[in-house]
């Protein structure tokens, strides 16, 4: 077999592959099998009709498609091996040429992943946040604790921010009640911020057994984005009451005895988290500095389709919220236009990033070792909430192993980057990273530390 590579773009080849005859026996011999399967002859049961009656009755140019079907594939897939691209989407193939019991030409034009040179990654300076904990860190921490446990008691005055109210919800547009639009006994808390606009401004102020009526545009269901008048009835106005910051707090809210040691256990945990965050700016913050210096084309098609690829994920979330787009982008603090240049930003990078961890995980001969992806699937399953066994075996059945291991030696290849960056925190101090393993995981990883974060 012959290659030949034409550079269409640094982005794009178009390979002509010449293939002598003889090197088809094998897929030749299975299509005169498949042929014999499906063809009926009389005299002949299927899949027991000689060649040359096939090529009698059918002609040699059913047997040479049927070869051709088989071989091409294979002989791509070959052809790219030997010359060294990186197809980044589907080919599209043409035989040229059929020379029968010659030669087979066939091109194939596909975008592939451009040429270029990493450069050098080691002592890129990165900054990252102290790891300090201040009182007010412990004390934010506390407070959340105290929200968890708080309880509501009701109160014979008007509703205020932050206040909980149950009421009833009823829709009507001109004149007409929208059944799927009401809603009984709904607990709210005044100024969370509801899709539904001026819910909280009708709110503010109202006390049990009030009732108000104000306009705005439905955010779900059929009548999603229309107007309509709202109207709210109070049943109750509950304030939310923190308890005190006591040792039987601290009992109730933890393992410990007293509030002193609540707080030593919430200092600790955080200085963790801290470092940890550390860690990860680090790696994030030394690869964003070594794209800064790389420059390449990225390719039309695998571009598109990433960006396709998001753009779907965005609208199935969408739906799912049972929101409209408005409320949805209103949700977010961000409109359509502004969410969608996001996505092409974001695309844009994802598949520069991907180009250049390939490059390093190839370089540095990163692999994947049975351990390596047993871990990644227990942490896999345990944030989707899933037994690792199911999960392990959807990624099998859906031939999804494969993309399991590029996300492993990707993060392996941002961690090498990483550690090879000089580190410092905001205030100038120079940031061990092996010293920070060594003290989270008892060792110096290769993927980020297991260590799970506390919500602060």
């Amino acid at each position: 077999m012959k290659t030949a590579v034409e550079e269409l773009s640094p982005t794009r080849v178009k390979l002509t592959v010449e293939v002598p005859f003889e090197e088809l026996g094998e897929s030749m011999q299975a299509a005169y099998k498949k042929v014999a399967q499906q063809v009926r002859v009389p005299g002949f049961r299927p899949g027991k009709v000689p060649a040359r009656i096939i090529e009698q009755r059918f002609g040699r140019a059913v047997v040479l498609e049927e070869t051709l079907n088989d071989a091409v594939p294979k002989l791509y897939g070959q052809a790219v091996d030997e010359s060294d691209i990186f197809p980044v989407s589907q080919p599209e193939i043409e035989v040229t040429k059929i020379e029968d019991g010659e030669q087979v030409e066939f091109t194939a034009e596909v975008d592939i992943r451009p040429n270029f040179e990493v450069p050098d990654y080691q002592g890129l300076e990165v900054t990252v946040p102290v790891a300090e904990v201040s009182d007010e860190d412990v004390d934010t921490q506390l407070d959340g604790l105290r929200q968890r446990f708080a309880t509501l008691t009701g109160v014979e005055r008007p509703a205020a921010n932050g206040d909980f109210v149950v009421m009833d919800l009823a829709a009507a547009i001109d004149g007409v009640n929208i059944e799927e639009q009401q809603a009984n006994d709904v607990s709210y808390e005044v100024g969370a911020g509801s899709v539904l606009q001026g819910l909280d401004d009708a709110l503010a102020g109202m006390s049990a057994g009030d009732v108000k009526e104000f306009t705005t545009n439905l955010v779900g269901g059929e009548n999603a984005g229309e107007e309509a008048v709202v109207t709210i009835t109070v049943k109750s106005v509950k304030e939310k009451v923190l308890p005190e910051l006591d040792d039987e707090f601290a009992q109730l809210a933890s393992e410990f005895d007293t509030l002193d040691e609540l707080k030593d256990s919430l200092r600790e945990q955080i200085r963790r988290n801290k470092l940890i965050d550390q860690v990860v700016q680090a790696r994030e913050n030394a690869l964003d500095a070594l794209l800064d210096k790389i420059d390449i084309p990225l390719p039309e098609s695998a571009l598109k389709a990433e960006l396709d690829n998001r753009k779907h994920n965005l609208e199935h979330q969408i739906a799912e919220s049972g929101l409209s787009k408005d409320a949805y982008f209103r949700l977010y603090q961000t409109t359509e236009e502004e969410r969608h240049a996001e996505l092409e930003a974001s695309s844009a990078k994802a598949l520069k990033t991907g180009f250049v961890l390939d490059k390093i995980v190839k370089a540095e001969e990163l692999g994947v070792s049975e351990q390596e992806l047993t871990n990644f699937v227990v942490r896999r399953a345990m944030q989707m909430n899933v037994a690792p066994n199911v999960l392990a075996q959807h990624l099998a059945d859906n031939d999804q192993l494969t993309l399991a291991m590029v996300e492993i030696v990707r993060d392996k290849a941002k961690s090498v980057v990483g550690d090879a960056a000089k580190v410092v925190d905001e205030a100038g101090n120079e940031v061990d990273l092996k010293a920070i393993y060594t003290e989270i995981n008892g060792e110096e990883p290769t993927e980020e530390p297991a260590e799970e974060k506390t919500e602060e």
